[in-house]
Parts: C-alpha cells; sequence; structure tokens
C-alpha cells in the first residue's frame, strides 16, 4: 500500500491544484471528476462526438432529476482531459449543479473547450490527477468519484493498478466508459480491461460503447449511476482473472518487465 500511495503522491506532484470554492465544506451528493481520454487513437470524429454526448448527458432532464432526487439536491463536478499525460489546460474548475442554469453553464464551458488529440494513453496518470482534485476542493461529498473514459489500455507512464489501489484507498471509486467503437484485437474486449484493471471502489461499474449513436446514451446512463448512487447491473461489474494489466505496455515497442518491478511478485 505505501508503494501505491507514494506513487499516487508522486504523479499528483506536478503542480495541478483545485481552487477552494466559496462554499467551504458545502454539502454534496457526490463530487465528481471527469476524466476524459484524448489521446491519438481517438480521431476527431470520435472526438467530437464524446464531447457532444458529455454535453448533452450534462444537459439532459433524467440528469437533473436525478441530481435533485439526491439527499442534498446538488453534486460537486470537475472536468480533465487526458493521453499520456494530463492538459492541465484541459482542467475546468469545480463547480456546484443543482439547477439546470448550473448545468448548461458547466457545459457550456465544455463546449467551448478546443478539440485536440495527444499522444500517448495514460490512465495512471489520469487517475493520480483526478485523486489530487478531491483535496480543499471546497465541498464536502457523501461520495467521491472519477469517471474514466477511454479507448485503450494503459500504455505510457507509471502502471495502472498502484494507481488505482492507492485512489481506492483514499475513499474514490472509479468507474470506467470503455469506448469500442474501433476494437483492437491486439488487447482483447476493452470493457474487460477497464474492469480488471482501471475501475475500483464499492460499486464500481464500466459501461461500454460501441457504436457512435450510443455515445450520449451511455454518458448519461453513466452519470445518472454515479450522481445517484444507485447499483449498476451486476453484469457490468465483472473483471475475468484472465486479463492482463500490462498488456498495453506489452504491446509498446521496447517494453521490458524489469521497469514493473512493483509488479513482478
Amino acid at each position: 500500500m505505501l508503494t501505491a500511495l507514494a506513487l499516487l503522491v508522486g504523479l499528483t506532484a506536478s503542480g495541478q491544484g483545485t481552487t477552494a470554492a466559496a462554499t467551504d465544506g458545502l454539502p454534496v451528493d457526490v463530487e465528481l471528476v471527469l476524466a476524459v481520454d484524448v489521446s491519438g487513437s481517438m480521431d476527431i470524429e470520435e472526438a467530437e462526438i464524446q464531447r457532444a454526448g458529455y454535453v448533452e448527458a450534462l444537459t439532459h432532464p433524467e440528469f437533473l432529476a436525478a441530481v435533485k432526487e439526491g439527499v442534498n439536491g446538488r453534486i460537486a463536478i470537475s472536468y480533465f482531459e487526458w493521453a499520456g499525460t494530463v492538459n492541465d489546460s484541459s482542467f475546468i474548475p469545480w463547480q456546484t449543479i443543482s439547477s439546470a442554469g448550473q448545468a448548461a453553464s458547466f457545459a457550456a464551458k465544455l463546449a467551448a473547450r478546443p478539440i485536440a488529440s495527444r499522444r500517448g494513453t495514460s490512465l495512471s496518470a489520469a487517475i493520480a490527477y483526478g485523486s489530487g482534485l478531491f483535496a480543499g476542493n471546497g465541498y464536502e461529498g457523501m461520495r467521491r468519484v472519477i469517471d474514466v473514459s477511454g479507448d485503450g489500455p494503459n500504455n505510457f507512464g507509471a502502471p495502472v493498478t498502484p494507481a488505482r489501489d492507492a485512489a481506492t484507498a483514499l475513499g474514490i471509486v472509479i468507474n470506467g466508459l470503455a469506448i469500442t467503437i474501433r476494437p483492437s484485437s491486439a488487447y482483447g474486449p476493452l470493457d474487460e480491461y477497464y474492469a480488471a484493471c482501471v475501475i475500483g471502489g464499492p460499486g464500481a461499474f464500466v459501461l461500454a460503447v460501441q457504436e457512435p449513436e450510443d455515445f450520449a446514451i451511455a454518458i448519461r446512463r453513466k452519470l445518472i449511476i454515479e450522481v445517484s448512487g444507485r447499483d449498476a447491473p451486476a453484469r457490468l461489474l465483472r473483471a475475468s482473472d484472465r486479463t492482463d494489466c500490462l498488456i498495453g505496455e506489452k504491446l509498446r515497442p521496447g517494453f521490458s518487465e524489469r521497469y514493473y518491478p512493483e509488479l513482478d511478485k
């Protein structure tokens, strides 16, 4: 556990920070971080569909109804984009959502962001960065959740499982959206990889997107489950013991097991 926690500290020491909200200690039903993949394997069409899916989901009546039905009737939300590293400039600071107007305001900030891809896929960096956003954010959530979307396995930076374990040790739940519009036979079903290697914490789940037209529905469904705290269908939680959590690294040219001693037990 110390190794995993040390990894998390190291990965989050790059300077990202949260601006403490004026509503210091405001109780919310969930503190939700949206961590969105913009790696090079996401072509411009996929990236645009993904962005539109988040904007639509955040302003959909069903999402707003789920927010209002919570104990506090409000959530806190933030957003950032990641690839091989995290794009600090993509961070949208924490904001309360308890009304359609607030949801529209956050969605507008997201819609206004330029769409650009970057090299590499570092789920570990995304999880570590997202974990660091909760401290001092000004909210007291009943739950803390990182919502990670991605279209491939971890293949850059530190391994993903220690970062996941460090985050869950802090009481953070990690859920996943596995984008399988253009599946690769090289690493097997991506949703199984996410289930085995990425998600974690009580009630963690992964949803798969297989067709472009399913993006908005899947994102909305995921956000509603996260906001409401409802249990995801059991079939979405299964992980395969056969999944290799280093498959992304092994597919990268020049991979060597000696760079991952913490996984060589």
